[in-house]
């Protein structure tokens, strides 16, 4: 519950919420009043970041029909009601940029089919640093040298609106299979120019993407990166090739690696209790750099062990916050710490009240003791 500071942010904790992606979209990528909702309830339920879903900086970038987007400016009054509700509770808001590449046009899995969508059913043709499908999807398109370097100022542009939509951060995602993942991994990158071959080739790509929305977001401004330390393949990337990647991140201005795996190829995964911690503790150690660790830590007891122990300097929470969106304070109330979570300058309904457990707002008094 001790607050973080990157950069001229400082957040009031360091239980972050993760971004995942709602599949509640109004249209073209517009976020709704059901984003609102989620958002802003884990905002008054302590979380110390509130991290938007993958958020698509192109149409064609969008993980299926129904995702976010930020790539017009219609985007931007949407997004804006939502950021000035969660940074009134207290909490940093951030936005995840992504592009799906290859893994871009799907079924997003509310029972209504799996894999591609076609054209016929609001589907479009996606791209890929090869002609390599993702297992059970449509083939991409292979991108032209100017597609790809189209690439960083897509991402530029989107943090540009990310900051007129009230932002206070962003995070790129180069995880979990989607287009900069696609680049960085040799299962999906067999190109032979300058942004395929060895590491450094495949790593282009994000950099000049990391530079690109450096380059935009003020000095004070943390930027993020989400990565998939390892594919869980033979002859994927391995974690010592994306402690590797992190050094060169960190070299580039990014604040912290915020780390997962897998996602670009069907793995068979050892999935348990943290299972991802070791790797966002060798990133940290390796690159010197701060990271998040994410990944079935479910109780206070388990979170306040992984930032003890330094595998990591902040927790990211997915489906645990899912199902309680009030997780930091329960876990602040389990910990025993006195920590005002959510009472902050100009706010009177977040004022604690005496007696009351730290930091639930005022609104939820009567339900908040024991």
């Amino acid at each position: 519950m001790s607050p973080l500071t990157l950069r001229g942010t400082t957040f009031r904790n360091r239980v972050w919420l993760a971004p995942m992606c709602q599949y509640s979209a109004d249209g073209d990528g517009v976020p709704t009043d059901w984003h609102l909702a989620h958002l802003g309830a884990r905002a008054v339920g302590g979380f110390g970041l509130v991290l938007a879903e993958a958020t698509a900086v192109v149409p064609e970038g969008r993980i299926s029909p129904q995702d976010v987007g930020i790539w017009g400016d219609e985007h931007v009054a949407a997004w804006r009601r939502i950021t000035d509700f969660v940074r009134s509770r207290g909490a940093v808001v951030g936005v995840q940029l992504a592009h799906a590449g290859r893994k871009a046009s799907t079924y997003r899995g509310f029972g209504e089919g799996a894999g591609t969508v076609p054209a016929a059913a609001g589907g479009w043709d996606t791209v890929a640093p090869s002609a390599v499908a993702f297992d059970g999807y449509a083939a991409p398109q292979e991108m032209t040298p100017e597609q790809v370097a189209a690439v960083p100022g897509q991402f530029a542009a989107a943090t540009r609106r990310a900051l007129d939509a009230g932002f206070d951060l962003v995070e790129v995602h180069a995880a979990h299979g989607y287009l900069l993942h696609q680049f960085l991994s040799p299962l999906s990158n067999r190109r032979d120019d300058a942004w395929g071959g060895d590491l450094a080739g495949r790593a282009r790509l994000l950099l000049d993407t990391v530079d690109a929305v450096r380059a935009v977001l003020p000095e004070d401004r943390p930027l993020l990166v989400r990565v998939s330390a390892t594919d869980w393949t033979d002859g994927g990337l391995t974690v010592e090739d994306v402690a590797q990647v992190a050094v060169w991140l960190r070299a580039h201005g990014v604040d912290l690696v915020d780390v997962s795996t897998g996602g670009n190829v069907h793995a068979s995964i050892p999935v348990g209790p943290g299972y991802q911690v070791p790797a966002a503790r060798t990133i940290r150690e390796t690159a010197g750099v701060a990271t998040s660790a994410v990944g079935l830590i479910t109780t206070p007891e388990q979170a306040e062990q992984v930032l003890a122990e330094g595998s990591a300097d902040v927790v990211m929470l997915g489906r645990p916050a899912l199902f309680d969106p009030h997780w930091p304070l329960r876990a602040a109330h389990a910990l025993d710490d006195k920590t005002p979570t959510l009472e902050h300058a100009g706010d009177a309904a977040a004022t604690v009240l005496p007696g009351q457990p730290t930091g639930w707002p005022v609104q939820y008094a009567r339900g908040s003791w024991g």
